[in-house]
């Protein structure tokens, strides 16, 4: 079915630009089919009719996903809650969310990849190609410089060339090659112009620079002036709203806007209508919800991240004392619109380590996240008599939420307390960590033995925590962000704006650039993440391919007598640069199962843009010539391995086409 602008009466146009109502475009009568956009990115949040909230699959956080390094797990996250679209009828999943991680206080971190670009872009490309396997369609937000939920609706993000376009731009530049049916743009100004009326945005940089061909929608109530977001290529205001109709009218009546303008928007529209009425045609439900159940529970098992361990891990045999509330009932989400619910109950993590063989387990609610209960003695009792105390800390959906940030990344003084008196009196602490974002552990940490940050990690989450303490499998996530020690230590700190705008000084030295800027010390650090086998990397190896492409092979040994995947980074340096660079970044990584006693070669690709920066005079990627250091390592701060190219191009391929 081909739908054509040109039968559709001005009236009808204009009623096209905005939605029907909550979650729908507008059906011209019956005329047009129309198309239900819905929740995620953690699964699907689908109003009923009656305002309730439809059940579904609620699976690993974005945070998670991206923890497992791994894009055949993002692709399968994806696919998995493309079922439950299919299956109540949403035809647009509004996810995923690649908004950079400035700071570690921003309340929806949980919902986003890294604060890397590259990592975030490709994590997220391999999201949007799985649900869209389904025929269900995304919507890549938030577009652009969105990166704290603080007055997000009006301060503006103010930031440089260099910094938009090879920090914030880049994962959108990189996840739009999987053409998502959608781009949604954020609430905020960004440099001075509402996201949603910024021209320069969405028709220089996102349509004709980065080729993306789809629908550019709004954020729930973003625009603010209808005929400037038909100007700038917006072409779906969402949701209803009474006002757009009469704005749109008036502007084309003073001549403020064409009706060339109105076609190129509403055409848009109809193509993503047509999109929906083909995909209707080819869906189909082939998982059901306990194959639905076992992905979440997979994901999670490569998205919960070893921080530390002292040999206290795996558990050994024997006694085990659980305390805390979110033993039983972790927090699945963090709050707002990516909240999901579902009708999956959770076993207690000590029931499940109680059915593994050789455990005694004893288990104490007290240490709640959202209340705390007075039973902290009975928690001192039984992680007395223990062998090993494992505490689940953490914090809630009410905490790290979409509408407001964090005000502090510090657990809560009786959750530090508990740590620090329950350390005293065993020497075998654990400590999972639930949060969607980085914690400071400075008070605690040196006094436990392991620490696990287990994320959100859905409803599979204590199936898989279950599996990697008692060692039914090896942990093989990696940190996607810096944990710092404190909030001090952050580039932002405290820092919100202040209500009017928000200068991005720090340019382009975001996450772990700046900390080797600043030469400073972090807690844990990008890529980081133990692994009960121990790996041994050798024998690198550079082959030139092409003026600017390369393939970066080296060794992974397996050492140990535990089979385990492993992450390996590999990072670009330039060692001459003519402008100011990051010590190193991130350009390639890969996640191998490397069995016990194996030795496996990993080859990782680099092209011109894993040596280019944005050159603001050329205004275009540019790689210069002259050496360069390729680093491989198991994290931004354990490299194992170093090789040199030198890039020798004539002046013709020393530049991008854009």
């Amino acid at each position: 079915m081909k739908f054509d602008v040109k039968k559709l009466t001005l009236d009808e146009k204009l009623h096209l630009l905005t939605g029907a109502d909550l979650w729908r475009t507008y059906g011209a009568n019956g005329k047009i089919p129309q198309v239900f956009l819905s929740d995620g990115p953690n699964g699907l949040r689908m109003h009923a009719e009656d305002g309730s909230t439809k059940k579904a699959t609620a699976m690993p956080t974005i945070s998670v996903v991206a923890n497992t390094w791994n894009p055949a797990l993002s692709y399968l996250d994806g696919a998995t809650i493309a079922e439950d679209c299919i299956e109540h009828g949403a035809d647009v999943l509004l996810a995923p969310g690649v908004n950079i991680k400035r700071t570690p206080l921003n309340g929806r971190n949980f919902e986003y990849f890294s604060e890397d670009p590259f990592l975030a872009g490709t994590m997220a490309k391999a999201y949007i190609d799985g649900v869209q396997s389904k025929h269900v369609g995304t919507s890549l937000k938030h577009f652009c410089v969105n990166n704290r939920e603080y007055d997000r609706f009006y301060q503006t993000s103010e930031l440089d060339e260099r910094a938009l376009r090879e920090i914030y731009c880049r994962p959108f530049e990189i996840a739009v090659k999987a053409q998502p049916w959608t781009v949604m743009c954020s609430y905020n100004p960004v440099n001075g112009v509402y996201a949603s009326e910024n021209k320069y945005l969405l028709k220089e940089i996102l349509r004709d620079e980065f080729g993306f061909e789809g629908l550019i929608v709004s954020d729930w109530e973003a625009v603010h002036q209808s005929y400037k977001a038909v100007k700038a290529t917006l072409d779906l205001r969402m949701p209803y709203s009474e006002k757009a109709y009469p704005e749109l009218k008036a502007a084309y009546e003073k001549g403020l806007l064409t009706e060339e303008e109105i076609d190129y928007c509403v055409q848009n529209v109809l193509n993503l209508v047509e999109k929906k009425v083909q995909a209707d045609q080819k869906k189909k439900e082939t998982l059901t919800k306990e194959e639905r159940h076992a992905n979440a529970v997979e994901i999670a098992k490569e998205g919960i991240v070893l921080l530390k361990n002292e040999g206290v891990l795996p558990l050994k045999k024997g006694k085990v004392a659980v305390i805390g509330e979110f033993s039983e009932s972790p927090t699945l989400g963090g709050g707002g619109s990516a909240y999901v619910q579902t009708d999956f109950k959770q076993k207690f993590l000590s029931d499940l380590i109680a059915e593994r063989e050789g455990y005694s387990v004893q288990h104490e609610y007290c240490l709640g996240g959202r209340e705390h209960g007075t039973a902290l003695k009975k928690g001192y009792a039984i992680a007395y008599e223990a062998d090993t105390v494992v505490i689940s800390v953490g914090t809630c959906k009410e905490v790290e939420c979409e509408g407001y940030d964090r005000t502090t990344i510090r657990l809560t003084p009786i959750m530090e307390n508990f740590i620090l008196e329950t350390a005293k009196i065993n020497p075998n602490v654990v400590v999972c960590l639930h949060a969607g974002s980085a914690v400071d552990m400075s008070a605690w940490v040196d006094e436990v033995k392991a620490v696990v940050s287990v994320g959100y990690a859905g409803e599979g989450t204590n199936e898989a925590l279950s599996a990697i303490l008692v060692g039914e499998v090896s942990p093989s996530g990696k940190l996607t962000e810096t944990f710092p020690l404190s909030l001090d230590d952050t580039y932002t700190g405290e820092e919100t704006g202040n209500g009017l705008v928000e200068w991005y000084s720090d340019g382009i030295f975001v996450g772990y650039r700046y900390y080797d800027k600043a030469q400073a010390d972090v807690q844990f650090p990008f890529g980081h993440g133990l692994s009960y086998a121990n790996f041994v990397y050798s024998d690198l190896k550079i082959k030139q391919c092409g003026e600017s492409e390369f393939e970066v092979s080296y060794q992974i040994e397996n050492t140990s007598e535990v089979d385990a995947k492993e992450v390996s980074q590999v990072y670009v340096k330039q060692v001459f640069p003519m402008v100011v660079r990051p010590e190193k970044e991130l350009k390639g990584f890969s996640k191998d199962l490397i069995k016990a006693g194996e030795k496996k070669t990993v080859t990782v690709k680099l092209d011109f843009r894993s040596f280019a920066y944005y050159n603001t005079a050329y205004r275009r990627w540019h790689a210069e010539n002259g050496p360069y250091e390729i680093y491989v390592g198991a994290s931004s701060r354990d490299l194992r391995l170093c090789g040199k190219v030198t890039l020798s191009l004539d002046d013709a391929t020393q530049q991008s086409k854009w």
